[in-house]
């Protein structure tokens, strides 16, 4: 029995020790341990398999994605990161500039505004067309002038009341207060922009997200009751709500309240009483996705943007393997 169970640790949890981390490989192959059908089976992965939704807001989605290898766990990031297409500027026509701010670094500025629209309404671009069409090209004008305010009070030394148009924040595609270049009286830009699609693969600007990462689910263990002032310095060793104090006929005893809270410090560690009394340990099939959206699409697309991308990555390499002559 001691044996099966410290097999299901070594298949299960990903365990945290005080000098390194145990179990980290994943080893549930078959044949590897006897007494176990580790072959793959398309019907128990389905019902182990789901997918649950923690917090969803305007330009962020954590969930929960249980019962996958992380090999898929990580291509599902990496999609996320460089291959979810969006629209970016990638032409920048200079035909005034008199501000302070260089004509390769207005462009390179330009390029990294993230636009608001829709890449699946539109195509990739044909490698070589420099003209592009209304299929695969959006086309803005930034011309702007700044001008000083002759109504501004002698004394007055805010740029904000002493010119016209010194912010050039015009330019509002996602959010309305990206600043490109402060002006002074009489400096001027115009430019001619194209906007093509494109992934993130290519250029950081058309990547998709701000951050697309995740992490396994914390599994924290008491092996034995914590109480009165251990089980204070216990509390401490955790983050917030990870660790909550009971009063159990008179004696204040600890227990687990929501491990998932916990950044993993391991400042248990370092208390001599308190570092053999606690197994610090991760699902090892359960990731904790985060997803924040730079506001081109919503998270809630993204992923099934990305989706439908690793399903079409699956099917190339399955025609790939049907198309290959069988001896």
């Amino acid at each position: 029995m001691a044996a099966r169970r410290g097999a299901d640790e070594m298949r299960d949890r990903v365990v945290l020790g005080e000098f390194g981390v145990r179990n980290v490989h994943t080893t549930d192959f078959p044949g590897n341990y006897p007494g176990y059908e580790d072959a793959w089976d398309q019907r128990r992965f389905e019902e182990a398999f789901r997918v649950d939704v923690i917090r969803e807001e305007e330009d962020a989605l954590e969930f929960d994605m249980v019962g996958i290898d992380a090999a898929i766990a990580n291509a599902f990031r990496r999609i996320l990161l460089a291959e979810v297409p969006t629209m970016a500027v990638e032409k920048v026509f200079v035909y005034n500039n008199t501000s302070i701010v260089q004509d390769e670094i207005l462009a390179h500025r330009l390029g990294l505004i993230p636009i608001r629209a829709d890449p699946r309404l539109f195509e990739y671009r044909n490698q070589g067309d420099q003209e592009g069409t209304e299929i695969d090209t959006l086309q803005f004008q930034l011309k702007i002038k700044c001008k000083r305010n002759p109504q501004a009070a002698k004394e007055s030394s805010d740029p904000d009341e002493l010119y016209f148009n010194h912010k050039d924040a015009d330019f509002r595609p996602v959010h309305d207060d990206i600043l490109i270049a402060l002006l002074r009286p009489g400096q001027e830009i115009d430019v001619l922009m194209h906007c093509v699609k494109g992934i993130g693969k290519d250029h950081a600007k058309f990547s998709p997200v701000a951050t697309a990462s995740y992490r396994l689910l914390p599994d924290i263990t008491l092996l034995q009751p914590i109480e009165d002032e251990a089980a204070e310095t216990l509390q401490k060793c955790f983050s917030p709500g990870v660790i909550e104090i009971q009063n159990i006929n008179g004696k204040k005893v600890a227990r687990v309240a929501n491990a998932r809270l916990d950044t993993f410090s391991r400042e248990v560690f370092r208390h001599e009483g308190l570092k053999n009394l606690v197994r610090l340990a991760r699902v090892r099939n359960h990731y904790i996705f985060s997803v924040e959206s730079t506001g081109i699409l919503p998270p809630d697309v993204l992923v099934s943007e990305a989706i439908k991308i690793l399903m079409g990555k699956c099917q190339r390499f399955l025609n790939e393997l049907d198309s290959v002559p069988m001896e």
